[in-house]
C-alpha cells in the first residue's frame, strides 16, 4: 500500500503530461501543412526571416513531439531496468534535444510574444535543458547514477513546461488576468517552479512524505499485531485444574 501511495504522484504527473502532450500534438498538425500559415504566425507578420522562422518552427515541433514522451519513458523503472534499451533511447533523445529542439527553440524565442522578458525565459529554459542534458550524459558515462538522475529530472521538468505553461495560461485567462501579464507569468512560473521542485526533490524533501507513509504503515502493523495478540489471549482462556 505504501509503495502505491509513494508512486502515485509520479504516475499522475506522467499521465497528465502525456495527455497534455497529446493535445499539443493534435493542435500542431496545421504546422506541417505547407499550403497555409498557422494563425499565431500570421499575428507575428511581418517576420524579418520568415522562411527561417517557419523552418525552425517545424523542426522544433517535430522534435518536441517525440522528445517529451521519450523523456518521460526514460524516467520509468520498467525502462530503467532494461539498461541497453534505456541507453540507446537516451542517446536518441539527447541528439534530438541538443541538435534540433534547443537550437530551433533559441531561434523562435527571439520572436516570442511578450517581448524581451519572455525571450529571456525561453532562453533560460533552453539553457537548463542543454546544460543538464550534457551533464546527465557525462554522469551516465561515469556511472554516477545519482547525478545522472538529478540532471535528467531537470530536463524532464523543463520539457513539461510546454504543457504546464499552456494550462496556467488558460487558468490566468479564466481569472481575468491581462494577456500580456498572463503570458509572462505562464512562462516564468513553470520554468522557475519546475527547477525549484527538482532541486527540492534532489535535496531529499520527498523523504518527508515517505517517512510519513512509513510511520502510518508501522502504526497499522502494530495495531494489527496488538489486535491479533488480544484475540489470541481471548481464545486461549485458562483451563481450571481439577483437584485430586
Amino acid at each position: 500500500m505504501s509503495r502505491l501511495l509513494l508512486s502515485l504522484p509520479r504516475r499522475l504527473f506522467l499521465v497528465t503530461i502525456l495527455a497534455g502532450a497529446a493535445l499539443i500534438a493534435w493542435a500542431s498538425v496545421d504546422y506541417f501543412d505547407f499550403s497555409i500559415l498557422p494563425a499565431f504566425v500570421i499575428e507575428k507578420m511581418p517576420l524579418r526571416f520568415e522562411s527561417l522562422y517557419l523552418a525552425c518552427l517545424r523542426v522544433h515541433v517535430a522534435t518536441a513531439l517525440p522528445s517529451l514522451p521519450l523523456c518521460l519513458l526514460l524516467t520509468t523503472r520498467v525502462l530503467q531496468r532494461r539498461q541497453k534499451l534505456h541507453r540507446w533511447l537516451g542517446r536518441v533523445t539527447g541528439v534530438l534535444l541538443l541538435f534540433a529542439l534547443v537550437p530551433s527553440g533559441i531561434v523562435l524565442s527571439f520572436s516570442a510574444k511578450g517581448g524581451g522578458i519572455v525571450t529571456l525565459g525561453f532562453l533560460l529554459s533552453a539553457a537548463i535543458v542543454a546544460c543538464c542534458t550534457v551533464w546527465g550524459i557525462r554522469a551516465a558515462r561515469r556511472r554516477e547514477l545519482v547525478a545522472h538522475g538529478r540532471a535528467m529530472r531537470h530536463v524532464v521538468a523543463q520539457m513539461s513546461v510546454a504543457v504546464t505553461s499552456r494550462a496556467l495560461m488558460i487558468g490566468l485567462d479564466t481569472l481575468g488576468v491581462s494577456p500580456e501579464l498572463g503570458y509572462v507569468l505562464a512562462l516564468w512560473v513553470p520554468v522557475l517552479g519546475s527547477a525549484a521542485v527538482v532541486e527540492l526533490l534532489s535535496m531529499g524533501s520527498s523523504n518527508l512524505f515517505s517517512k510519513f507513509l512509513r510511520t502510518v504503515e508501522r502504526i497499522r502493523r502494530e495495531n494489527v499485531s496488538l489486535h491479533l495478540l488480544l484475540r489470541t489471549r481471548s481464545v486461549a482462556r485458562p483451563v481450571p485444574r481439577v483437584s485430586r
